[in-house]
């Protein structure tokens, strides 16, 4: 089946074939990506592993822990507990999503305005099961088969014509998982439906009815942070030998000392990181270190359970993980007595702690929560940091993570800062809150298990690294020239450095990236030596 074959109808998820619709070609990469073979072709699955899991949707398996029945009884229970997860979602008058999820289910007037603004749909060039209606209608019509007397009673007469088996909602769940979660079909449908969240809600279903979510964010994301405080799996231990590290080695490389405060109570400032940027990204909360201590900022980390990690991969998945994380980290903030949280540079901690936490927890929980992003403007603009701007005198642009700009409505802090501190700063094609995600959103920078890295790099990122080229197209080619992409997320900054090693770009291209307070420390007028060593490889 070509993938323009507009034929593929949501019933024929359950129909029997080994891949329902395989990725056949790809929307093309600019130069100098455009000819045939410039770019790895995709990993096959291997036969064992396809068997063992679902891999007849396209191909690829996201869903790790989704395993094939092995008797009919497995099947009917598996069937059974995926139709009482559904009817759960839209009667429980707790689900934050309910109003627009009824909404959606509803009224949809299948425009396909969404499918023309889906990154995921453009890069597979109109990939039908990529449609962001396609998923939503095979829910609507489970739901009309087993939720309502007409579907009961009459099937597709009334839209209920679909099967209900293992192989449909099997497909469905890895649907749910080739969405990036980036809400730019919500942004342009006319209607202003989301058929983003309906993939969430999706997942929900699978996580709390079913036990079901990839590993990378559940047993190895949630778990291991509920269990031992970070996302990472660091004890109080280990984080304070990595501070004590990092203050070390910023002060060899940079000259520069720094120490990181650590409780201290009645702070102004609770900074809350990824905990991942304490071990691939160091020379991030180095850097908030020292333009806070240069600023004159009252801050603190904490060194609690969940105090110091801002990571809550629940938001992508679960709400009952969501809300065990969420109530942890106002905890760790309260006992320290701090007047408010701000985030550092991760986007779904910006929407898990600053929008989602908001209705996880009781008033008296809660601790006012900012992003870093206006404080770090505000700063500049006070006149508390100087910067000398020449230092940064290479090609930089700018991705915008989802979280941030189109969820949070934060466009302009980070571009004011940018441009006073990088003299060859200029814009992607649809920037801000019509950007593309990085393609690394909703978990989709950790999941990495099977054939799923090939998926990420080569097509929920593609649309991304195109404008990534497009950017620099004067200079891209050119490895004379250091060239930087500014992502001020750790989840957007592992999906570039991803893709950068997958399309060879840094090691042929010079081209990299960083996040935003590198470069504003790296133009810091203070700053004696280079803080930003661009190496030939990432």
């Amino acid at each position: 089946m070509s993938v323009s074959d507009k034929t593929l109808m949501p019933k024929d998820i359950s129909r029997p074939k080994a891949v329902l619709s395989p990725i056949d070609s790809l929307a093309p990469l600019p130069a100098p990506y455009h000819d045939v073979g410039a770019e790895p072709g995709f990993r096959a699955m291997k036969p064992a592993c396809a068997e063992e899991h679902c891999a007849s949707l396209d191909g690829f398996v996201a869903l790790d822990g989704l395993r094939r029945p092995q008797s009919k009884k497995e099947e009917d229970e598996f069937v059974r507990a995926f139709v009482s997860g559904v009817s759960k979602i839209f009667a429980d008058s707790n689900n934050n999503f309910l109003q627009p999820l009824h909404l959606t289910m509803d009224y949809c007037a299948k425009c396909n305005t969404c499918s023309e603004s889906c990154h995921i749909f453009a890069s597979s060039n109109g990939n039908e099961v990529y449609r962001p209606i396609f998923r939503s209608d095979i829910l609507r019509r489970i739901c009309k088969k087993h939720l309502t007397a007409s579907g009961r009673l009459l099937g597709g007469f009334v839209g209920a014509d679909i099967d209900v088996n293992w192989e449909s909602i099997a497909r469905l769940g890895e649907l749910a998982y080739r969405c990036n979660l980036c809400r730019r079909c919500a942004q342009t449908c006319p209607l202003g439906l989301d058929n983003g969240m309906i993939a969430r809600e999706i997942r929900k279903v699978f996580s709390q009815e079913m036990g079901i979510a990839p590993t990378p964010i559940h047993s190895k994301g949630s778990m291991i942070q509920l269990k031992t405080g970070s996302s990472t799996g660091l004890s109080k231990g280990a984080l304070l030998d990595t501070l004590e590290f990092i203050e070390e080695d910023t002060e060899e490389k940079t000259g520069r000392k720094i120490k990181f405060p650590i409780d201290k109570k009645g702070a102004d400032v609770l900074l809350v990181h990824n905990a991942g940027e304490f071990l691939s990204w160091p020379d991030n909360p180095a850097a908030f270190a020292i333009l806070f201590d240069e600023a004159g900022v009252d801050w603190t980390l904490s060194s609690d359970m969940l105090g110091y990690d801002g990571v809550n991969y629940g938001v992508w998945y679960d709400d009952a993980q969501a809300r065990k994380i969420a109530l942890g980290q106002f905890a760790a903030a309260r006992k320290l007595g701090v007047r408010r949280i701000v985030v550092g540079e991760c986007g779904h901690a910006h929407k898990a702690s600053a929008v989602s936490a908001d209705r996880m927890a009781f008033a008296e929980d809660k601790v006012p929560v900012e992003s870093c992003i206006p404080v770090l403007a505000d700063l500049m603009q006070s006149g508390r940091l100087k910067f000398d701007p020449s230092k940064n005198d290479f090609p930089v642009t700018l991705h915008d993570p989802c979280n941030i700009v189109r969820q949070m409505g934060i466009v302009e802090p980070q571009r004011t800062i940018l441009r006073a501190i990088c003299p060859q700063f200029r814009e992607m094609a649809t920037p801000g809150v019509d950007n593309y995600c990085c393609g690394g959103g909703s978990g989709f920078a950790l999941m990495n298990s099977y054939n799923f890295s090939d998926f990420r790099n080569k097509v929920s990122a593609r649309m991304k690294f195109t404008q990534i080229i497009n950017a620099f197209a004067d200079e891209f080619e050119n490895p004379d020239i250091i060239k930087c992409v500014c992502a001020p997320c750790s989840n957007c900054k592992g999906t570039i450095r991803g893709v950068f090693e997958f399309f060879e770009a840094t090691a042929q291209y010079n081209v990299h990236y960083s996040g935003l307070v590198e470069l504003m420390v790296n133009a810091l007028a203070s700053m004696s030596r280079p803080y930003l060593t661009f190496e030939p490889e990432l």
